[in-house]
C-alpha cells in the first residue's frame, strides 16, 4: 500500500511539474537583458538607453522603455525593433506596447514589418505574435518584388503568406493599377483574389471592370472576372465569367457573352465566346446574336454559332453564321441555313435556300448576295433558281422567274430588276392601281421591271418575247402562278424574334467605377497629438531635473 502510494504521488508530483513547466514556458515573462541605466518602484522598471529585452525567441530593442513587471507588459519608445530569432520577421516603429502574456504588439507610429521580401508600412499595427498575424488599420501598404498594394485597413497571415486588405484597396504594378475594397493576396504565388467591385486600368489604358470580384495572377498575368467588362481601343469584351490572358492576348467568356468591335461597329453576343486581339478573330455561339451598327439603323443577324475575322487582307475580314440564320433590318429581312458578311465591301451572301424580304418582296435563290452601301441596301446578285414575288397596292402577287437576277434598291425600296437567262415575268395589270384588269405573262430571255414605291410600273423584254394576257374573269389559282411559286411572308423573321431568340444585357454607362472616386488625402496626426494620446493611456514624460 505504501509503495502504491508513493507511485501515485509521485505520478501526481511529475504532472503537476510538467504541467506548470508548460504553463510557465506558455506565459513566460519578459526579460531585461541591457540597458544603459535602469530604475524601478513600484513593480515599474524603467528603461533608458540602449534598451535590450527578450521574450522567449524574440528580441526587442529600443531608446527607453517602461517595464511593468507584475502585468508582464513593456511601453517602448523611439527606434523600436521587435526581431524574431525563428521566423524572418522584424518589426520596427517609433512607439509599441508589448503583452508578455498574449504575445501581442502594438505597434504605432512609422511602423515596418519586413517579412523576406515583403514589406508592410503603416502608422497603427497590432502583431498577434502567437498566431502571427499582424492586423493595421488607418491606412497600410504592402511592398514586394512585383507589386505595391494600399488599403485603409488590413490583415497579415504569415504563416500562411496571405494578407487581407480593405476599403480603398490599390494595387499597383507595372503593367495595371486595380482597385477594390475587399483584396485576399497571397504574397507567394503573387495572387490577388477581390469582392465585389473591381476596376483595372492597364499602363496602355485598357479596362477590366467586374461587379462581382476577380481573380488576378500578377505573374503569369491571367485574369478571371465576374460580371467583367474589358475595354480597348478597338473592342469590348463582356460576360458573367471572363477569363483573359494577356501574354496570350485571348479572351474566353461564359454566360451573356458580348464583344464588340469598335471599328467595324460589330456587336456579337452568345452563351459562350472566344477572342483572340492580335488576330481580331472570335468564336461565339449558344443562341448568337450580331448587331451591326449604322448611323440611322442597325442590323440584327441571329444563328447558332458566329466567326469573326478582321484581319489585314481584304479577304480576312468577314463575319461567318452557321445553321438558323435570320436577319432583320428596318428595311429588309431574311433566313438562310447559313451566311458570310463580308467587311472589306459591305456584302451579304446567303446559302441553302435562303429567302429575303424587303417591304412587299420577297426573293427567293439557290444562292444570293447583297450589298450594302451609305448604310442601306444598294443591289442584290441572286444565281439559279431566281425567283422574286412582290404584292402591288391590291395584293395581288407580281413575280418572276430567272437563271440569274440583278436587283437595284432606291431609298431601301427595290427600285428596278434585270433578269438574264429563262426569263419569265407574271404580273397584274391594274386601273388606277384599284382593278385588276388582267394578268401579262411573258417569256424572254431577258427581262428588266422597273418599280416605284415597290409596284411594278415599267416592264422591258428583250428579242423575241412570247407574252400571254389573260383577261380578270379567266384568272385562276392555277394560272396566276409561276412554277415554284411559294408565298413565305409568314416565315419573315421579325425584331421580337430577335428579342425571343436573345435580348442582350446593355452595357451600364452609370456603372459605379472607383477610379471615378475623388482622392482623399488622410491627414496624419502630429507628434503634439501623439503625445497627448499617449498621456491618455497612462505614459507621462520624464521630468528633467533642475
Amino acid at each position: 500500500m505504501t509503495s502504491a502510494l508513493f507511485r501515485i504521488s509521485f505520478f501526481l508530483l511529475s504532472f503537476w511539474v510538467v504541467s506548470a513547466s508548460a504553463l510557465a514556458q506558455e506565459k513566460s515573462v519578459l526579460e531585461i537583458k541591457s540597458a544603459d541605466e535602469q530604475t524601478g518602484a513600484k513593480g515599474v522598471d524603467r528603461l533608458l538607453g540602449s534598451v535590450q529585452m527578450k521574450h522567449q525567441k524574440t528580441l526587442i530593442y529600443c531608446d527607453s522603455a517602461l517595464f511593468f513587471r507584475d502585468e508582464n507588459k513593456a511601453r517602448l519608445f523611439g527606434n523600436v525593433r521587435i526581431i524574431d530569432q525563428e521566423d524572418p520577421v522584424q518589426t520596427t516603429s517609433t512607439y509599441a506596447e508589448y503583452d508578455g502574456n498574449t504575445k501581442m504588439a502594438k505597434l504605432r507610429n512609422n511602423v515596418v514589418f519586413t517579412n523576406q521580401k515583403t514589406t508592410l508600412t503603416t502608422e497603427y499595427l497590432d502583431y498577434d505574435r502567437a498566431g502571427n498575424i499582424a492586423y493595421y488599420f488607418n491606412d497600410g501598404k504592402v511592398v514586394d518584388s512585383v507589386n505595391v498594394l494600399t488599403s485603409e485597413r488590413g490583415k497579415y497571415e504569415v504563416n500562411i503568406e496571405r494578407i487581407t486588405f480593405q476599403k480603398d484597396v490599390v494595387l499597383v504594378n507595372p503593367d495595371y493599377t486595380m482597385k477594390t475594397n475587399d483584396l485576399v493576396y497571397m504574397t507567394i504565388p503573387k495572387t490577388a483574389e477581390t469582392k465585389g467591385l473591381t476596376n483595372l486600368i492597364s499602363k496602355d489604358g485598357n479596362t477590366l471592370d467586374a461587379q462581382n470580384g476577380s481573380f488576378y495572377d500578377t505573374q503569369a498575368k491571367k485574369f478571371r472576372f465576374y460580371e467583367g467588362i474589358v475595354e480597348t481601343e478597338t473592342s469590348r469584351i463582356k460576360a458573367r465569367e471572363l477569363y483573359y490572358s494577356e501574354l496570350e492576348a485571348y479572351y474566353e467568356g461564359k454566360e451573356e457573352v458580348s464583344v464588340l468591335n469598335k471599328e467595324r461597329q460589330v456587336e456579337i453576343f452568345g452563351d459562350v465566346g472566344e477572342y483572340w486581339d492580335e488576330r481580331k478573330y472570335s468564336l461565339v455561339h449558344g443562341n448568337a446574336l450580331v448587331r451591326k451598327y449604322f448611323e440611322k439603323d442597325t442590323l440584327y443577324m441571329a444563328s447558332d454559332s458566329l466567326i469573326s475575322q478582321d484581319g489585314e487582307a481584304d479577304s480576312m475580314k468577314y463575319l461567318l453564321a452557321f445553321r438558323t440564320v435570320k436577319l432583320v433590318k428596318s428595311d429588309m429581312s431574311g433566313a438562310a441555313d447559313s451566311l458570310v458578311y463580308n467587311y472589306s465591301d459591305s456584302s451579304i451572301q446567303l446559302f441553302k435556300d435562303p429567302v429575303m424580304w424587303n417591304q412587299k418582296s420577297q426573293i427567293t435563290a439557290d444562292s444570293m448576295v447583297f450589298y450594302i452601301a451609305n448604310e442601306e441596301l444598294d443591289r442584290v446578285f441572286m444565281k439559279d433558281k431566281v425567283f422574286v414575288i412582290t404584292q402591288d397596292t391590291i395584293s395581288n402577287f407580281n413575280q418572276m422567274k430567272g437563271r440569274t437576277m440583278i436587283g437595284y434598291f432606291e431609298d431601301g425600296q427595290m427600285d428596278k430588276i434585270d433578269i438574264d437567262g429563262n426569263g419569265e415575268s407574271l404580273y397584274f395589270a391594274l386601273q388606277a392601281d384599284t382593278i385588276s384588269q388582267g394578268i401579262n405573262k411573258t417569256l424572254s430571255a431577258n427581262i428588266k421591271l422597273r418599280f416605284k414605291e415597290g409596284v411594278i410600273q415599267r416592264v422591258t423584254y428583250g428579242i423575241k418575247p412570247d407574252g400571254k394576257f389573260t383577261p380578270f374573269q379567266l384568272i385562276t389559282e392555277e394560272n396566276s402562278r409561276l412554277e415554284g411559286f411559294n408565298w413565305r411572308f409568314e416565315e419573315r423573321p421579325t425584331l421580337a424574334d430577335i428579342n425571343a431568340w436573345r435580348k442582350p444585357e446593355e452595357i451600364d454607362p452609370e456603372a459605379e467605377n472607383l477610379f471615378n472616386d475623388p482622392v482623399i488625402e488622410l491627414v496624419l496626426p502630429t507628434d503634439e497629438e501623439i503625445l497627448k494620446s499617449l498621456e491618455k493611456r497612462g505614459w507621462k514624460p520624464e521630468k528633467k531635473s533642475p
